[in-house]
């Protein structure tokens, strides 16, 4: 599932999958974020917007989902799907590996992914688990990660979750990236209580979405 090949294998020089339009590496307006990683910050808790659905109130129902329910379907997710959006403007959805990390989405990519391309270009993104019926959908913006520690504490993670060996020169900065999504807000909800249980958690002031 992850894009990235090692870079010592040049056999395996990763190269643009269906959809994606290869295109020079660069960081554009993406800045590596630093070696410390803040705590885990606990969202407020609300109901989505959803006109013309029949949503209940917050205190009907089901009531308002717990953040550590979709915390714990962010972590056991097996894939992930990722949705970017091309400089002119079109959609762009691929799957991918992933963790949840540090209160934040992580997953790497080839240099070259359409995907890529487009979030140097506009860093916003939509992120879903992989369960349609208990769905988390999570709304943020990503950042390409150089710091070497930061990254070498990710593949562990990665390791450790899929039952993989990937060695640090599989995330080579000229060929690959590592990436984190920080959350603005997420939605989630019951498939067997679709009225009274979706909860939009957001994690950052302003008006919701």
């Amino acid at each position: 599932m992850p894009e990235p090949q090692p870079a010592s294998d040049p056999a395996a020089a990763p190269t643009a999958g269906p959809g994606s339009d290869a295109g020079p590496p660069g960081d554009g307006p993406l800045s590596a974020p630093g070696a410390g990683t803040p705590a885990e910050r606990e969202p407020v808790a609300s109901r989505p917007h959803m006109p013309g659905y029949g949503i209940l109130p917050a205190d009907r129902g089901t009531g308002l989902l717990p953040w550590s329910w979709a915390r714990q379907r962010l972590t056991d997710s097996h894939d992930y799907w990722v949705a970017t959006v091309r400089p002119d403007g079109r959609p762009h959805v691929m799957p991918v590996w992933g963790l949840w990390l540090d209160g934040a989405l992580w997953f790497s990519s080839s240099r070259r992914s359409r995907k890529l391309l487009n979030l140097l270009e506009r860093p916003d993104c939509v992120v879903t688990t992989d369960d349609p019926l208990d769905p988390v959908v999570l709304e943020g913006s990503a950042e390409v990660v150089s710091d070497l520690a930061v990254i070498a504490r990710f593949l562990d993670a990665l390791n450790a979750k899929y039952g993989t060996d990937y060695r640090p020169d599989f995330l080579d900065l000229a060929v690959n990236a590592t990436l984190r999504v920080d959350p603005d807000q997420a939605i989630g909800m019951l498939h067997g209580d679709f009225t009274g249980s979706p909860t939009r958690w957001r994690f950052r002031p302003g008006p919701p979405r």
